[in-house]
């Protein structure tokens, strides 16, 4: 299939190639890359120069027109000169109100967040994801800040924001645990359930509501199937649109009944809808099961969450718990046909949390899963043989837009049209030299991407079979 998109192709006024277009593009990022990482030096060093002891002179955070009093970064932190800094604003060409953010947030990285500042320096992670990483932990303690640091710092590259958010939200419960607590009851305190009645005009109203987790999902599933029963009575309204009247339907009848499809024609029953259990997966270490650790992960939505809200829900009226055996991500048991087992999709899932293409951040549980070695050419049908891709880079791959090689389980090198490679880990990605342009390549005394610790020699890869395996994940408790 020809895509139109071979590199000899060329364009605009200066006839210039899709290659070299993006040899320039690269280049010009690389550029940009390096200066805002100098400037995040600089700043780091004038902080060094323009220390202050007394508070009276610090620079502080203020809320409109009040100043709070609390230093532009979190305990630990030096405190800056208020005068020396309304003068580095208005050399940044910013006002004293961004400029005061914008420092705070950068010296915060710079000592509290030694690990991510590292990875700045040497080019891993881009300056604003460190800085939005500060955003959030300008509040925490000390310890709780060095933990986030501890998890971020190598794998910030690839982490969605939602990650970073529920990382924070984990120090904050394993190291303070009465704020943790606190939040909670807070949060549950917030719920509530509201229909506007006076504000509808045209014949609907708006709903709006914050509900328990564990009656989110219950909710979430009867609504869903009730909206699916909709369209199998030969509803035509879109999705949204069935979901709203599967709520009002809810609302007047009962869901623990099966729904019995019936042939207008002839009576016949055609189809019986099930009823569903709702679970909720969660995984506790056996230190939270002893009543040491106080910190599980909730597996439908990956987000952390207290062992005393795991409790409150098993201890819940009718709730079935189920422990569930450990899934070992090492396993290899392939099967001889094109279908993926449950079991396989499940392990791979563990394995790859999101679709394994540059820089895409898909959930897995959303992906195909693609045989990297065809099936019809040998591939077997096993976890080591099948990674995760979303639709669209699914379809890339099989129409030979882009191809990939499976360094070790986990790792992966993409190779595009054009040549350019991208190196894929749990970490992130990181974009390589491409091949065929020497002026592209790394120095000798200048060390490629996969020359740290963890990352391969793209070609120093052993067949798929002969990868050493991963360890095995957590076994999670299922609610139902």
């Amino acid at each position: 299939m020809d895509l139109g998109t071979t590199g000899s192709t060329l364009v605009g006024p200066d006839h210039r190639s899709t290659s070299v277009l993006l040899d320039q593009l690269a280049a010009g990022v690389a550029v940009r890359r390096r200066s805002e990482v100098e400037e995040f030096q600089n700043l780091i060093a004038w902080a060094d120069a323009n220390v202050v002891t007394d508070p009276e002179g610090a620079a502080t955070i203020r809320d409109s027109y009040v100043d709070t009093g609390i230093p532009i970064a979190g305990p630990g932190a030096p405190l800056v000169s208020e005068f020396a800094l309304s003068e580095l604003c208005a050399t940044l060409e910013r006002s004293l109100d961004s400029g005061r953010g914008y420092v705070g947030k950068v010296i915060e990285t710079g000592w509290r967040l030694p690990g991510i500042r590292d990875a700045v320096y040497a080019g891993k992670v881009p300056v604003w994801k460190a800085l939005q990483v500060a955003e959030l932990t300008r509040t925490l303690s000390a310890e709780a800040a060095a933990f986030v640091d501890r998890h971020l710092a190598f794998a910030l590259t690839g982490c969605t924001w939602a990650q970073v958010e529920r990382l924070v939200t984990e120090a904050i419960n394993r190291f303070d645990p009465d704020t943790a607590e606190e939040r909670r009851q807070d949060a549950a305190d917030r719920r509530h359930c509201t229909i506007d009645l006076n504000g509808g005009h045209d014949g609907v109203v708006d709903q709006w509501s914050v509900l328990d987790t564990a009656d989110a999902l219950d909710l979430e599933q009867a609504i869903a199937r009730r909206a699916e029963e909709l369209r199998l009575s030969g509803c035509d309204e879109s999705l949204d649109v069935r979901r709203s009247i599967a709520l009002g339907e809810i609302a007047r009848g009962d869901l623990a009944l099966d729904l019995e499809i019936v042939d207008t024609t002839t009576g016949e029953i055609t189809r019986v809808v099930k009823g569903r259990k709702v679970e909720l997966f969660v995984h506790l270490t056996d230190a939270a099961l002893a009543g040491v650790g106080n910190v599980g992960r909730l597996g439908n939505t990956t987000n952390p969450v207290l062992a005393e809200q795991i409790r409150t829900w098993c201890a819940s009226e009718g709730t079935q718990v189920i422990v569930r055996p450990v899934i070992d991500l090492a396993e290899h048991l392939p099967v001889d046909s094109y279908e993926i087992p449950d079991r396989h999709r499940l392990q791979v899932t563990l394995r790859d949390h999101t679709c394994r293409a540059p820089w895409c951040n898909r959930k897995a549980e959303r992906c195909d899963l693609d045989h990297a070695v065809p099936h019809a050419d040998g591939g077997p049908t096993c976890p080591r043989n099948l990674v995760p891709l979303c639709r669209r880079h699914h379809r890339a791959k099989t129409f030979h837009a882009w191809t990939y090689d499976i360094l070790s389980p986990g790792v992966y090198l993409w190779t595009s049209l054009n040549g350019r490679q991208f190196l894929v880990t749990a970490s992130g990605t990181r974009s390589l030299s491409p091949p065929g342009h020497p002026d592209h390549r790394h120095p000798e005394t200048d060390e490629p991407p996969w020359a740290d610790p963890g990352f391969p020699h793209p070609n120093d890869h052993e067949p798929v079979v002969a990868d050493p395996p991963p360890p095995a994940t957590a076994p999670p408790l299922a609610l139902c």
